[in-house]
């Protein structure tokens, strides 16, 4: 090697020789890079040559310095005082002299007549005849160094090759040839370098960093199979590796280090899982989720899934539990609601089978699973309630005769009595056996009209207590008819506010889905004709507020 010829600069700029001298510059240009990127990161400047910069060593400036030799004052940057004529190894004075002003020279950005300095070095060093390899290995490494400030990455890819062939392993010449191959875009090559450089010393950031880069760039380039097309990536003997003490883990580390396994954990069991119920094998599934909530008891997911095996073993109890479950992580969650509705119907409860189905339909209209499930389940709730109430003899109800036109509805109905002639009823019961009698009274004769008078003289509020004991489908509808064909036209108030209390009363829910056709039919009727009604206690969204509760 020929000393490189000795270009002008500014200092810590690297001048013109280091920005335009190269191709290879050109190149890192192209991409938005400077040659500074492929330093070691977090060494600075004056650490950049083959100074040792690990822990242990006292070198200040770029090449190794560690010998223990005392310094004189010599200004340098920042006003350090450098030794010049400090000793290097085994090398003479006038070469170790050589060696201390191109550290100098590289620490202050003049890598052009660093560079100089180490070539001046190398050829004394061949000249005087004396055997110090690794005093030779260190020269070519920072002279490398220079070539890589410079962007000359082939230079540097002899030197660092020539400086690993008189000392093998060494760390820093590797780690340069390494940057210097990336520049080239020799990937492959760059890769087994930084490998080797993490096998000497697993503690280097700009290894790691590289290592990641190119697994990318390789990925892109040669796919999955990335690895087959690497060259051999040699092993390095413990003797050459630099065994650091390493420091204990934080807690933060260990943490992050303990949920990043966790998480690994509960992805694989999660899929071993799934995997097992397209197997229809629940059991086994079952297992596996309940490791995973083992990992993350708050997973929502896992809770519907083990529900569904608990289904499908027709364990109603545990399903049911872990729907509840995962609705106390969810509320709103759809799946749970569906399958806790398909736990309760094994469980028989089929009102709260019914609640949950009708609570899925709502967040969605369009489940069609939901929606037959509803169909069947009413069936079977009013078999239960049938079963549940076995028919008794019908008492005879004496009718109470009370005197005066004012309490008696003497008017026939042409609208909704069935009877040319009005039934006599008691407008003015005390309780709710009174109220039902009258109820019954009216209503086993179609009076309409009768049953709103009755209506007309009872206070909402109690409404829903006085038919605690008569509440039924046939009820139900007898009274929304007796609203709409009579007290609606006379007091739409009054009407509103029975409405208002009615849906409070005891069972209301199951007497509604046990409706017919027609008693529906009235109902939406009444609903539709209250909201046509100007009125200042309520406003049409009221109105409809009110009939979300019924239809």
């Amino acid at each position: 090697m020929g000393n490189a010829q000795k270009k002008p600069h500014g200092r810590g700029d690297g001048g013109p020789h280091s920005e335009f001298n190269s191709s290879h510059h050109g190149h890192w240009r192209s991409k938005g890079a400077s040659p500074d990127k492929y330093k070691v990161p977090q060494e600075p400047r004056e650490k950049a040559a083959n100074g040792t910069s690990k822990r242990g060593s006292t070198a200040s400036v770029p090449a190794d310095q560690s010998t223990g030799g005392k310094e004189t004052p010599v200004e340098g940057n920042a006003g350090e005082s450098v030794n010049l004529d400090a000793p290097c190894g085994a090398l003479p004075p006038p070469l170790a002299r050589l060696k201390n002003e191109g550290n100098l020279l590289f620490k202050n950005g003049q890598f052009a007549d660093a560079l100089e300095k180490y070539s001046q070095a190398i050829q004394g060093y061949t000249e005087s005849g004396i055997d110090s390899p690794e005093d030779l290995c260190t020269l070519y490494s920072n002279r490398a160094a220079c070539y890589l400030k410079d962007g000359n990455s082939h230079e540097c890819i002899q030197d660092c090759t020539r400086a690993v062939e008189l000392q093998s392993f060494s760390l820093k010449p590797i780690l340069r040839r390494a940057m210097a191959y990336e520049s080239l875009e020799r990937y492959r090559k760059a890769y087994v370098d930084y490998k080797t450089v993490l096998q000497i010393d697993a503690g280097v950031p700009a290894a790691h960093d590289g290592v990641n880069r190119i697994t990318r760039l390789l990925i892109e380039q040669d796919g999955a199979e990335w690895r087959e097309n690497l060259p051999d990536i040699p092993r390095v003997p413990l003797s050459a590796q630099q065994h650091r003490r390493e420091e204990p883990p934080s807690a933060e580390a260990l943490q992050a280090r303990a949920e990043r396994k966790s998480e690994v954990q509960f992805t694989a069991l999660k899929q071993e899982g799934n995997e097992f119920v397209k197997k229809g094998q629940y059991q086994d599934a079952l297992g596996k989720y309940t490791e995973c909530l083992k990992l993350k008891p708050e997973e929502c997911a896992i809770y519907t899934n083990r529900a569904l095996c608990y289904l499908k073993l027709e364990r109603f109890a545990e399903a049911k539990q872990d729907c509840d479950a995962a609705l106390r992580v969810e509320p709103t969650n759809k799946k749970a609601f569906y399958r806790r509705a398909l736990a309760n119907k094994g469980l028989k409860d089929y009102l709260a089978c019914s609640s949950d189905l009708q609570e899925v339909l709502q967040q969605d209209p369009n489940v069609q699973e939901a929606e037959k499930e509803l169909e069947e389940v009413t069936v079977l709730l009013r078999q239960s309630l049938a079963d549940a109430s076995p028919a008794k003899p019908r008492k005879t109800v004496p009718i109470t005769e009370v005197e005066g036109d004012e309490e008696t509805a003497s008017a026939p109905d042409s609208g909704g009595s069935h009877r040319g002639e009005a039934t006599a009823i008691n407008l003015r019961p005390t309780n709710a056996y009174e109220f039902g009698q009258a109820l019954n009274t009216a209503r086993c004769g179609g009076d309409t009209a009768a049953c709103a008078d009755l209506l007309t003289s009872t206070a909402p509020e109690t409404l829903p207590q006085l038919l605690s004991t008569q509440l039924d489908g046939n009820t139900i509808g007898f009274v929304m008819q007796s609203l709409d064909s009579h007290l609606l036209e006379k007091d739409p108030n009054l009407v509103y506010r029975h409405l208002n209390h009615l849906h409070t009363a005891d069972r209301f829910s199951v007497v509604l889905m046990l409706l017919e056709k027609d008693e529906r039919r009235h109902m939406t009727q009444l609903f539709e004709h209250l909201s046509a009604v100007q009125s200042s206690e309520f406003t049409k969204n009221d109105v409809q507020n009110l009939a979300n509760k019924y239809i």
